[in-house]
Order: structure tokens, then C-alpha cells, then sequence
């Protein structure tokens, strides 16, 4: 792989750490930084009143029986203005930059992979949720459901199954998972046409507004109110219940893996799906700005205060290398995976 990190502190100064060299490149700092998005290659991070977009040089190709990685240099490639914080999804010839307000822009990427940003279209979302692209098409969501739109941002159908209170969302190789009131809907594409099914949750209990995996993968995890977490395997059209007490973050490994949980006490543990807890380490100090925890094919990364910790998650959350950029560190996101 050719992954990256990129990191920004909460005072703006960025920094791009590569992993495979532990080389740290600065880059110009982002003032009233707010939050970091990624789309797998380009970092966007959010300031006051505009996104800066960073290409991190590192992106891997899916080609479904296997993968391709590849390197370049990092840039930055310039700023959008949308009322931040923004989510950014693409596909190989969109990117959407959806704002907090529902404006989403929709960029060229093979323009924004030369170094430009070069509008594409226009679309709205329901405020707080984010446009797909995918299969040719954006995803859209609205009020109660799902609009499909072309790629320049015009309405050309909807999709069926109504979508209540949409927020959270993952792009999966089984299709786009929705957050929804009563549960999850996914939609896939066949022969041109869209189509949703919704993933119910069990009977009272509360719902996912975030959703969090490895890139790629048919597993996620997701919040389950103040004491407990949710992996929702979309090979099984199921979500599973973990009581994994009060957390600050979760992810999941991937299909037949652990679920990762980090406790407001600064303790990582990973969990079977049976709720089983399997391994704990305790990696950050509680009380700093609530870390996230970043999911490849082998490793977890963890921020700390200034260090990032990157965790074997196959071998008990052992701590295989720890990475000092300063700090305090408020946003980091992995690409090229």
C-alpha cells in the first residue's frame, strides 16, 4: 500500500506523514480548522468559510478481484468556497464536495487529479448528508429519500424505498448505505436502474447517524446510543448489537473480523461480533479532543495528544509504531488505501 496520513492540529498547521518512509511533509496552515474529509486520494479540510484540497500522492485502484496502488507527489491543489464542514465522496469522474448547508459542488476529478479544480455541476442535498457518486450516476439524498441524479447535477429518477431522516453514509462494493430513522437503506444499481433495501434496525433500539469501515468493506460500525455499537453486515442484511459501554469511537475490521472500540477511558478493545471481547490497550489519554480510529488492510492508527499510534489489530492491539507531529492533533485522515 501507499498510505498516507494527513493531520492537522487545532491551531491549522497540517502535515502529511507517509508510512511507508516516516517522512513528514508541512504544508500551509488552514486557519479556524474545522474538520479533514478524505476520498481515498485528496484530503480536504475545512476552515472557517472554505475547504483547502490536498493531493496526498497515495490512492489504490479497486478492480474487484484485486488492487492497485499508486504514488505521486504531494500538492495542494487550492480552495473551495462552501460553508464548511464539508464530506467528499467520488468515483473516477466526479468528485462531491457537499457543505454543511446541503450545497454540494460537483468537481472533475481528472482536472482535480492534474492539479485544477474545475466545476463539474451543482446539486443540493438535505443539509448534514452528503452526495454519491456512483454508477454513473450522484446519489442525492432528500427530505424522505434518495435522488439520482446525473453528473451534472440533474434530477433523473429516485430511488423507491423512502429514507427518513437520512444522515450517515458508506459506499460499499454491495452499493451506498443511508443512515435512516428506521434503519439502513442500500442502493445498488442493475441494468441502469436504482433500487433500495432497507436494513431494519431491532425493535427499539436507537439508530446509526455515522457509519465507519475499512474502504471497501461490506462491514461497518457505527454508534449504538451512549453504551454500545453497531456492526451491520450487509452480506447477512444485519445489524448486530455489541455492549461495549460509553465510546468515543468504533470501526470495524472487515468481514469475519473485530469490531474496534475506544472507551472514554482511553482503553482500544476489539470485540467478536457475539460481543466477545477479545483484546484491550490502553492507547490515549482521556480527556483531548475525541480520537478516531482509521482501519486498513493490517493496521489501526489512533491519535494521542501529538502522536499517532499505529495498532497490529491481529496481534492483541499491540502498539507496532508511535509517530510525534506535534500537536495537539484535532483531524487526521488515512488515504491511499
Amino acid at each position: 500500500m501507499q498510505s498516507r496520513l494527513v493531520v492537522a492540529d487545532d491551531g491549522g498547521a497540517v502535515r502529511v506523514l507517509d508510512l511507508l518512509t516516516e517522512e513528514v511533509r508541512d504544508l500551509a496552515p488552514v486557519p479556524g480548522i474545522r474538520d479533514v474529509v478524505t476520498d481515498g486520494r485528496f484530503a480536504y479540510l475545512s476552515g472557517a468559510d472554505s475547504v483547502r484540497v490536498v493531493d496526498s500522492g497515495g490512492w489504490t485502484v479497486d478492480h474487484g478481484d484485486h488492487v492497485h496502488h499508486y504514488r505521486a507527489q504531494i500538492r495542494e491543489v487550492g480552495d473551495v468556497d462552501l460553508a464548511t464542514p464539508v464530506q467528499a465522496h467520488s468515483d473516477k469522474a466526479v468528485t462531491a464536495l457537499s457543505g454543511v448547508d446541503g450545497e454540494t459542488l460537483l468537481l472533475n476529478r481528472e482536472a482535480l487529479e492534474e492539479g485544477e479544480i474545475e466545476r463539474a455541476g451543482t446539486a443540493r442535498v438535505l443539509p448534514g448528508t452528503a452526495a454519491v457518486p456512483y454508477e454513473q450516476h450522484v446519489l442525492a439524498p432528500s427530505e424522505n429519500g434518495v435522488r439520482v441524479l446525473d453528473r451534472a447535477g440533474t434530477e433523473t429518477a429516485r430511488v423507491d424505498e423512502p429514507c427518513p431522516e437520512p444522515a450517515g453514509t458508506a459506499v460499499t462494493r454491495r452499493g451506498v448505505v443511508f443512515g435512516c430513522a428506521d434503519g439502513a437503506l442500500l442502493v445498488s444499481a442493475e441494468d441502469g436502474r436504482f433500487q433500495g433495501e432497507k436494513i431494519a434496525y431491532p425493535p427499539g433500539a436507537p439508530r446509526a447517524t455515522e457509519f465507519h469501515q475499512r474502504p471497501g468493506s461490506d462491514t461497518l460500525a457505527a454508534t449504538a446510543g451512549t453504551d454500545g455499537a453497531w456492526l451491520l453486515d450487509l452480506s447477512k442484511r444485519a445489524f448486530t448489537h455489541v455492549p461495549t459501554g460509553p465510546v468515543t469511537g468504533v470501526n470495524a475490521v472487515g468481514a469475519g473480523g473485530s469490531l474496534l472500540a475506544l472507551g472514554t477511558d482511553g482503553t482500544l478493545r476489539a470485540y467478536r461480533e457475539d460481543g466477545t471481547e477479545i483484546a484491550r490497550n490502553r492507547v490515549v489519554e482521556p480527556g483531548g479532543p475525541p480520537p478516531s480510529i482509521l482501519i486498513d488492510t493490517s493496521r489501526a492508527y489512533v491519535h494521542d495528544g501529538g502522536t499517532v499510534h499505529e495498532i497490529d489489530y491481529n496481534d492483541g492491539l499491540r502498539v507496532a509504531r508511535s509517530f510525534p507531529l506535534g500537536g495537539p492533533i484535532a483531524h487526521v485522515v488515512e488515504t491511499g488505501r
